[in-house]
C-alpha cells in the first residue's frame, strides 16, 4: 500500500490545483429574437429552439 513519506506542502497542493477553474458561460445568440441564450437550451424569452416554437410564452 503506497503512504506517502511526507505530508504535501499547502503550496505544492496548490500549485496542482491552478488548472481547476470555472470556465465562462458560453452564450450566443437567438435566431428568432435575438437575445442572448445558452447553446442547446430552448430560448427562455421566445421559446423558440432549433427553428421552432416550443413553449408558449408571452412576450410583454
Amino acid at each position: 500500500m503506497a503512504v506517502p513519506k511526507k505530508r504535501t506542502s499547502k503550496q505544492r497542493k496548490r500549485k496542482r490545483r491552478t488548472h481547476y477553474k470555472a470556465e465562462p458561460v458560453t452564450v450566443n445568440m437567438c435566431p428568432n429574437c435575438g437575445d442572448p441564450k445558452v447553446p442547446h437550451r430552448v430560448c427562455p424569452s421566445c421559446g423558440h429552439y432549433g427553428g421552432e416554437a416550443v413553449l408558449d410564452v408571452e412576450i410583454e
